[in-house]
């Protein structure tokens, strides 16, 4: 009997993915018709298990709360699949009759699924539907710290999807996760591509173990107060952004930025919605407490109440207060607040005018959040404008939370737990990671007569160009 965690792991793993890849022999051949019933129902499913999940992820991981967690569930159990539906997926998706191109999607085939722990059933979610919406079955490898609630959500969809008619084990869980585990479940010569979200470690591994990988970057969000904003409004959001599941989501608010015209306003903004405004000795705890060597995070700070984080950093906050802010007087290694901090600690850095601010949103993101998310309130359009075009992020949400707004809870983008960050941050993708990311395309071409003649007569005409030039 094993009793090598590692080859335990390893066992588990090449176990499953050779059954997914048995399923998918099966699912492969199923229409849009059937592939719809089956999201249908795993959605459903979802969304009546929602609340429990999110409580059992909570329970397990000690990150975040159980009200937003169940929000985050409940973006992919029911914001996600509404914008699916209607997608086409596999099958014909295109047929151009003026143009001779027929387009057909074409699954990728056994998708590995790195979860992280802090977003652990919503992350579950919506992988499982985006993967098995593009005709694909999918393996998942949960965070150590959170195989149970992790394992417990795909067996829910799994549960939902055989009931719809989904062979069975098109939806797998690796519950015995290991390091070396999801090493083996990424390099499989059965596993076709990798959805990767977790730290930097994990990320790199995915690109570099020779498959197809969609991972993310890490997010350090600036989000910029314009003079022109709605004190009240962009305030108000920036605290529920920030306090939203305690901060655990990459594209939560980090730093906020304004010119200095406005800081006291904002101070009685902040103020007026609890927040606890922390002076220079708990600034000090608290970098102290939160930022480590090669700034990184405390893990016991991560997605822990303001009250929690207050109390380890050895000072009190008032029980109703959603967030510390902190001011700071600059960004990089000499301000070790100005980093990522997954937690509801927001800090403050005023700078005298509009440019000012334009270059520290734009150093914030390279100190660590390339191409993840960025934020602007304001009401003049030609500075929300200048300042997406300016910043290094490709989500640049306006006038919203940037956690709701990045992943398309309070904006239009696609409804998304995997953020793409770009070349910038050596991702393959930009783009929040849809069904269609997870298909291939291919494409049937009718030859045209008139095209013929058209590149036989540009042929000819080359040829004479050339004799010509010869004869001079």
């Amino acid at each position: 009997m094993l009793q090598d965690s590692d080859l335990i792991s390893i066992q588990e793993v090449r176990a499953k993915v050779d059954r997914a890849y048995a399923a998918w022999q099966l699912y492969r051949k199923f229409s849009q018709e059937q592939v719809d019933s089956i999201v249908e129902a795993m959605a459903a499913a979802a969304r009546q298990h929602s609340k429990r999940l999110a409580e059992l992820a909570v329970q397990e991981t000690g990150y975040g709360n159980a009200a937003d967690k169940l929000a985050k569930n409940m973006l992919s159990a029911d914001i996600l699949p509404a914008r699916m539906r209607g997608m086409r997926t596999v099958g014909i998706l295109r047929d151009d009759h003026a143009q001779g191109i027929v387009e057909i999607g074409e699954p990728w085939g056994v998708v590995a699924a790195i979860l992280p722990t802090t977003n652990p059933t919503s992350t579950a979610i919506y992988k499982t539907l985006i993967s098995l919406k593009a005709g694909n079955a999918i393996v998942i490898s949960p965070h150590p710290r959170a195989r149970a609630c992790s394992c417990e959500t795909a067996a829910v969809l799994a549960d939902a999807a055989e009931r719809a008619g989904a062979p069975q084990g098109l939806v797998g869980c690796v519950g015995e996760s290991t390091i070396e585990g999801t090493n083996e479940l990424m390099r499989h010569r059965r596993t076709a591509v990798i959805l990767s979200t977790g730290g930097s470690g994990i990320v790199r591994a995915a690109y570099s173990s020779g498959k197809p990988a969609f991972g993310v970057g890490p997010g350090n969000v600036p989000v910029l107060i314009d003079t022109s904003a709605d004190l009240g409004r962009a305030i108000a959001g920036v605290v529920e952004g920030k306090s939203f599941d305690y901060g655990t989501l990459c594209s939560s608010e980090q730093t906020l930025v304004a010119e200095r015209s406005i800081r006291d306003r904002i101070l009685a903004e902040l103020q007026a919605r609890k927040a606890m405004l922390c002076d220079a000795a708990q600034r000090a705890a608290l970098e102290k407490l939160l930022i480590g060597r090669n700034f990184a995070i405390n893990p016991d700070c991560v997605g822990q109440s303001p009250q929690r984080i207050a109390k380890m950093a050895g000072f009190e906050a008032p029980a109703d207060a959603p967030i510390l802010a902190v001011e700071i007087g600059g960004i990089g290694k000499e301000h070790p607040l100005s980093a990522e901090k997954l937690s509801p600690l927001l800090s403050l850095l005023f700078v005298d005018t509009f440019d000012a601010a334009l270059d520290a949103c734009e150093a914030i993101l390279r100190f660590g959040g390339l191409g993840h998310t960025c934020g602007i309130y304001a009401t003049d359009d030609q500075r929300i404008r200048t300042y997406a075009l300016r910043m290094p992020a490709f989500r640049v949400v306006a006038n919203t939370p940037t956690p709701q707004g990045s992943t398309g809870i309070t904006t239009n983008v696609f409804p998304a737990m995997t953020l793409g960050c770009g070349a910038v941050a050596g991702n393959s993708t930009s783009d929040n990671v849809s069904p269609l990311h997870l298909i291939n395309i291919k494409r049937l071409a009718y030859g045209k007569e008139d095209r013929r003649q058209e590149t036989g007569d540009r042929i000819q005409e080359l040829q004479e160009f050339r004799s010509c030039r010869m004869r001079k």
